[in-house]
């Protein structure tokens, strides 16, 4: 019985620990990871995964931006 409350102790903190344009936006595309070249417009971000990065756990926006997951696909 302990061991199966510590795994799901592990779970739940990994879960809220995982920034969550990366656990739940899928694939990252060339576009999301390549940054644009000047005079190209911008990436647009994805605002509910920027919010709950913020609300959960805000590292995780770092390492949704490090990724480009944060960009919405084009």
């Amino acid at each position: 019985m302990k061991k199966i409350i510590k795994l799901l102790t592990v779970c739940i903190i990994a879960g809220t620990l995982s920034s969550c344009a990366t656990v739940f936006g899928g694939q990252t595309t060339t576009y999301q990871r390549t940054k644009p070249a000047p005079g190209q417009p911008q990436r647009r971000i994805r605002g509910v995964a920027l919010v709950c990065d913020i609300v959960l756990f805000w590292p995780g926006a770092i390492v949704d931006f490090a990724t480009g997951a944060i960009y919405r696909p084009e």
